[in-house]
């Protein structure tokens, strides 16, 4: 009888340890860039890499909201050390508690090639951290891309 009190409390225990995905604050993770090469020299909106991320946010307070403060994603490009931010797409239909969905950023502005170097064609390789902000300013945690970005073509 002891021993099974002693697998029930660690049983309940395990359970209890088990992380929320829904939490106050956004939580993100990478899903995929596509593709993974581009050209600099002939970079168009249409041809840009696409990332995938998923958030999930427990109030549902993110996204667009005409007239107010809005959320926002937040990507940096490592190579450069540059932070930029997005405004988040307009979920009012679909903001609802326990949120989760996949967020899809064209990196069109957001490739750069290296500062420096040589003045022929190379390849850089691109990395992004992101986060994601809600309505209450709760920030998400911080994600780099698991997969590069090889930009080729680059130059001064």
């Amino acid at each position: 009888m002891r021993k099974i009190l002693i697998i029930i409390a660690a049983v309940t225990a395990l359970m209890a340890c088990k992380k929320n995905k829904f939490t106050t604050a956004p939580q993100i993770s990478f899903k995929s860039i596509s593709p993974d090469i581009t050209a600099s020299n002939n970079l168009n909106f249409n041809a840009a890499p696409i990332l995938t991320i998923r958030v999930t946010d427990a109030e549902g307070d993110i996204g667009f909201k005409p007239g107010s403060d809005t959320s926002r994603i937040y990507i940096k490009n490592i190579l450069r050390n540059k932070l930029d931010s997005a405004f988040l797409p307009d979920i009012q239909t679909a903001g609802t508690k326990k949120f989760e969905a996949d967020i899809v950023i064209n990196l069109f502005d957001y490739i750069q090639c290296k500062q420096g170097g040589s003045a022929t064609p190379r390849t850089d390789t691109a990395f992004y951290e992101l986060y994601v902000t809600d309505f209450a300013k709760n920030k998400s945690n911080i994600i780099r891309t698991a997969t590069p970005v090889l930009i080729t073509g680059c130059r001064n």
